[in-house]
């Protein structure tokens, strides 16, 4: 054996760059996982205000407070789960064993957040900060080690991006599923509390089938010269990964905008833009795919944009795409151009996220090319952890904003000032967060040419650390 490239965890050969690809089962095993993790963090992304507001009666301002204070938790449940992920080495694996462990708590954490079977409006309180706590720990513990996952998958930048994609694609049927079956109950449930719990209960069941598939079908092939790592090297590691750092600045400000939009979807269908399209419930279902479910459609275009743009300018367009849509949503006081304007803003947050997951795993490289220790739990945790930051801040806002507009939950038909309020919130605010995450991934330094460059560096690095480790090996 005459470099450590050639040795894998589990006895499997490793993947480097120019390896062999991944199988098309292994590609749609893995994107099963994130319609699996969706399933909870899309349905209350996209349905917990509402239900807050709507069904249970909460303020936007106290709901928006919940939404910041729980998702501020979140963050550092990410940083605990990514400390666990590196201290854990299992016969399946570091990061399988947590899909399997914890996948089934998470579902069922879903359901008590939409389950509040209390009276008083301060034990409403409790219970929602409460369930919901609970479901971003449970999540974490879940989706952290699903996201480094891909990292140790595959090293090839094309098999990454196609990974990448097939979250798109695994986060867009989900949001699909949701945006037939429960955006149009909003309006039209007798009783949507009774809506809600039953939902959640039927993705209990689904969202358990999506994540056995990728716990069977997904393998964790790439060499790690250190199976365990000390908090010490955790801590050097990130330290010294700049790209990183650049890209989480930047993946703050465009979560943030991506959020508002979706914290404010329901909004904007069945108020904003019901003043054009009269009576019916298809607007919520049609806004909700185009705007958070584009990841549907266009995580598939990932690699081609990766191969035609790279992934840095592949970002940088998709930031300018949603800006130029929020321009035109802004401006808009008719029903389709109201709805172009809303494509283009999907459009560009979909082809973000693809980019930003393949992004993140590149960084991943960088780490160990600079210290020599791959610390994929981590680095995804830290990565993650400021999305969870960009995450509370935007749905945050986008509750506040309905405060400030003044929404009221109880009216079956809001005043214009509060209709034209909350297009304009839709609008501005996640323009200009869009904006500032485009400028800052202007200066990220990782181009596709410095990534090889890498990639050849860390070979180099492996092969000396196995003839250091292994001397026979190169005596042989």
């Amino acid at each position: 054996m005459s470099t450590a490239t050639s040795v894998a965890v589990q006895g499997r050969p490793a993947t480097s760059a120019g390896g062999p690809h991944l199988t098309r089962k292994t590609i749609m095993g893995y994107g099963a996982g994130d319609a699996g993790c969706n399933i909870a963090f899309q349905m209350t992304g996209l349905f917990l205000l509402v239900f807050y507001t709507d069904v249970v009666g909460i303020s936007p301002a106290h709901a928006g407070s919940i939404f910041l204070f729980v998702k501020i938790w979140d963050a550092f449940a990410d940083l605990f789960a990514g400390r666990m992920v590196d201290r854990t080495m299992t016969r399946f694996g570091k990061f399988r064993p947590f899909i399997l462990w914890f996948s089934f708590p998470l579902l069922a954490s879903n359901l008590l957040a939409f389950w509040i079977p209390v009276e008083s409006y301060s034990m409403k309180i409790v219970w929602a900060v409460g369930s919901y706590a609970l479901l971003g720990l449970l999540y974490s513990l879940v989706n952290i080690p699903y996201g480094s996952l891909a990292g140790a998958m595959s090293q090839n930048p094309v098999d990454r991006s196609r990974l990448s994609a097939a979250r798109m694609v695994g986060s867009g049927a989900t949001i699909l599923l949701l945006s037939v079956i429960l955006a149009p109950q909003i309006k039209a449930s007798d009783n949507l509390a009774t809506t809600f719990l039953v939902t959640a209960a039927i993705f209990l069941v689904v969202g358990m089938v999506m994540f056995m598939t990728t716990f069977a079908t997904s393998r964790e092939s790439v060499y790690r010269e250190v199976e365990r790592v000390s908090f010490k090297e955790t801590l050097q590691t990130l330290k010294h990964n700049g790209p990183l750092l650049r890209l989480c600045s930047s993946s703050l400000f465009y979560l943030i905008g991506q959020n508002i939009v979706s914290a404010l979807g329901i909004y904007i269908a069945n108020h904003a833009l019901a003043q054009y399209a009269g009576a019916g419930n298809w607007l919520a279902a049609v806004v909700t795919i185009i705007t958070t479910g584009a990841v549907l459609y266009v995580g598939p275009l990932g690699p081609g944009v990766t191969r035609k743009l790279g992934k840095k300018h592949g970002f940088m367009t998709a930031a300018g795409v949603a800006v130029v849509g929020a321009a035109i949503f802004g401006m808009a006081n008719s029903l389709l151009v109201s709805l172009a304007g809303l494509f283009l803003i999907g459009l560009g947050m979909a082809l973000l996220n693809t980019m930003t997951w393949a992004l993140e795993a590149d960084t991943v490289e960088y780490g160990e090319f600079k210290t020599g220790i791959r610390t994929e739990g981590a680095t995804y945790a830290a990565f993650s952890f400021i999305r969870k930051v960009g995450q509370a801040v935007g749905a945050a806002i986008g509750a506040y904003a309905l405060g400030i507009v003044g929404y009221d939950g109880t009216l079956a038909v809001q005043p214009q000032s509060v209709l034209d309020g909350i297009q304009t919130s839709a609008a501005i605010l996640p323009a200009a967060f869009f904006l500032v995450a485009l400028l800052i991934m202007s200066r990220y330094p990782l181009t596709e040419a410095k990534f090889q460059e890498i990639m050849v560096g860390i070979q180099a690095n492996r092969a000396k650390r196995h003839a250091e480790l292994h001397p026979e090996d190169a005596a042989s």
